[in-house]
């Protein structure tokens, strides 16, 4: 394809692999900076000159101004991968960098010299475009059954009391503890890690909705969660506590409640009290007769004064003496309700409206001539609360089974500026994202009897109990983990490796899919090498060790699931059996899996895989970039108006 040259067409900009692999180092070189227990801070500086550390990979990410549409495609997909499973956007552009390497190497070696190719270029571009897609099929295929026998027999599975065990328990079953303090590590640093982790199980513990399955407790904190904390800044994180009920982030706008009235009862309002004059294509006609009477505003303000008068007396007969209100009600209101001993508080958001509503069980109200007894909601107190230079409103619920089944409580959020304190807050965000990821798996299973002879070939060089079932089938269970520090890469290595060797003997002629399991197994390397970056030799250690316990078949230790971390018994034991294990109970795993390094969701490091490669193949498809220069483009630089030409003028493999 040829670039026009004419004046005032578009400039045109071909993609070549070396373009595509230059781009993505720049930005691994730049999250490997705080990847790994020995990463560091990235401090950024902004426009307005705010200095921001982070060592969050998204943002990070997000912080970075990006010039080449490529490198914010790369962005823009890392960031989608984070935003569904909360964790994973720094192991993903070093994925990608290293499966990016490995084509790259591999399309270099071929003979380019070909007539169906103008150079050798395209040659490299169109064997390079194919391997990509030869490495995603047989992700998709077969990445699950290899994970599923050769991984989840390593971890096992947290069970809902791990989640919301209480703070006292956690010396005595701290595997939560563990995976929270792990990500809370790679997110805002070891110092903060613990203290993040016990606040997170706390909140857990409170919010376990009585008769439901964990999943939704962990939905309904994913999506209240902006108005389940309140970020306080100037202070240190050790301030940071839950409080009891719901803390609503407005103030009162007139008298608050007595505090020896109890119990008080509120309403909820989504429009206003008093009726508007006019409204959005109302017409108001002065002088008009109707009836032998004159109408004129001062009437009608009248008759609007009477009727929220008998709005107010309605209220007070209900003994209402709290209102809570989506808008800004008239000046009107406010001094009728404070003469009748109510206190109001306006513009609450909606989020923290509904958060009121399913705690209270109390309906809004949408007519205020049609008040009924259940839109009144019952509290134990409402108080105003003192955060920082903020006052906020705090309410209590009355404790009623048939209304409340959780123990309703806020999250305060310190920091020592805002944004310290909006860092602490993402994170909590990613968590809840990164354990409903954890606790919702995609199913990881092998059943299809297509692949029963991959099983049974896989089970002669793993470590299957030759006295079980022939063709065992493993499933990625809610809650299940495995040691951090490399252990998911060396065991997912090791068995694309062993999948590579036995298709090769099962079948000569098959001289493709084994050449893609061992690339990709070598790409995985690239994420433990980051790991121990600054000790190889402890590298070389770990991977020999675990790779001579595989080989030995040595699962004869005691009937834990995880031992030995820090010198003390890791892991839950009930009458001798494990509590929702991932292996069999004879299945243990060797002490060296567990160095200290906490624990990885096996969910969400299988995802960041199989999007790696994804995104890798979609990159490899784009031939040309259109550069557009629009007033949008000099106003962002983030949304720049770019044309995507995937032209395929090149025949493929």
């Amino acid at each position: 394809m040829c670039a026009v040259q004419s004046v005032g067409m578009l400039p045109v900009e071909h993609l070549h692999l070396e373009h595509v692999l230059q781009t993505v180092c720049v930005l691994e070189s730049v999250v490997c900076r705080s990847f790994g227990p020995e990463g560091g801070q990235v401090l950024f500086t902004q426009d307005t000159g705010q200095a921001m550390l982070s060592r969050s990979g998204a943002r990070i990410l997000t912080a970075l101004r990006l010039e080449h549409p490529l490198a914010r495609m790369v962005v823009e997909c890392a960031l989608k991968h984070s935003t569904k499973t909360g964790d994973g956007s720094k192991t993903f552009i070093i994925l990608m960098a290293s499966l990016l390497r490995i084509i790259h190497t591999m399309a270099c070696r071929e003979p380019h010299v070909s007539r169906n190719y103008n150079s050798k270029a395209a040659a490299e571009t169109a064997s390079a475009r194919h391997l990509a897609d030869k490495m995603l099929a047989f992700a998709s295929e077969e990445l699950d059954d290899l994970i599923a026998a050769a991984v989840v027999p390593y971890g096992f599975c947290l069970s809902w009391e791990d989640f919301t065990a209480k703070s006292q328990a956690h010396t005595n079953n701290p595997c939560v503890q563990n995976l929270l303090a792990s990500f809370y590590q790679s997110h805002v640093g070891p110092t903060h890690s613990d203290l993040m982790s016990s606040l997170t199980c706390d909140l857990l513990t409170y919010w376990k909705f009585k008769n439901d399955s964990p999943s939704s407790s962990l939905h309904f904190i994913r999506d209240n969660l902006d108005a389940l904390h309140t970020p306080v800044s100037g202070f240190p994180i050790s301030f940071s506590r839950l409080v009891e009920g719901q803390v609503i982030h407005r103030d009162f706008a007139g008298p608050y409640p007595r505090a020896d009235l109890q119990p008080i009862k509120a309403v909820v309002f989504t429009g206003y009290l008093q009726p508007k004059l006019l409204r959005a294509g109302e017409v108001l006609e002065l002088g008009r007769v109707e009836q032998g009477k004159q109408r004129n505003i001062v009437e009608f303000s009248a008759w609007a004064e009477r009727s929220l008068e008998c709005v107010l007396a309605n209220l007070q007969t209900l003994g209402v003496s709290l209102l809570l209100s989506a808008v800004k009600q008239s000046a009107a209101v406010l001094a009728l309700a404070t003469q009748a001993e109510m206190s109001l508080v306006e513009c609450v958001s909606e989020d923290e409206l509904s958060l009121f509503e399913r705690l209270s069980g109390a309906t809004p109200v949408r007519d205020c001539w049609e008040i009924e007894p259940e839109h009144v909601a019952t509290l134990t107190f409402c108080r105003p609360i003192l955060l920082g230079a903020h006052r906020y409103v705090h309410v209590a619920f009355h404790d009623s089974e048939e209304k409340i089944t959780v123990k309703p409580c806020s999250l305060v959020l310190c920091g020592l500026g805002e944004g310290q304190t909006d860092q602490f807050a993402c994170a909590l965000k990613d968590a809840m994202r990164m354990l409903l990821s954890t606790w919702d798996p995609i199913g990881v299973t092998a059943t299809t009897p297509s692949k029963r002879s991959l099983l049974s070939i896989k089970s002669t060089s793993l470590h299957t109990d030759p006295n079980a079932a022939p063709f065992k089938q493993w499933v990625l269970e809610p809650g299940c983990v495995i040691p951090a520090g490399g252990t998911f890469e060396f065991l997912l290595n090791n068995a694309l490796l062993q999948h590579g060797n036995s298709c090769s003997l099962s079948d000569d002629t098959n001289t493709g899919v084994p050449a893609v399991s061992q690339l990709l197994a070598k790409a995985l390397l690239s994420v433990p090498r980051q790991i121990y970056y600054h000790s190889p030799r402890c590298l070389l250690q770990t991977q020999t060790r675990m790779l001579g316990f595989i080989k030995n078949h040595s699962y004869q230790e005691h009937n834990t699931i995880l031992t030995q971390v820090g010198g003390e018994n890791q892991c839950h034991q009930e009458d001798g059996k494990l509590s929702k294990p991932c292996c069999r109970e004879a299945d243990v795993p060797p002490k060296f899996f567990m160095s200290g390094s906490g624990l990885e969701s096996i969910s969400c490091k299988s995802q960041v895989l199989l999007a790696a490669l994804q995104c890798v193949s979609s990159l490899l498809r784009v031939d040309a970039v259109l550069h557009t220069h629009t007033a949008l483009h000099t106003q962002s630089h983030r949304r720049a108006n770019i044309s995507w030409a995937g032209t395929e003028d090149e025949a493929e493999d």
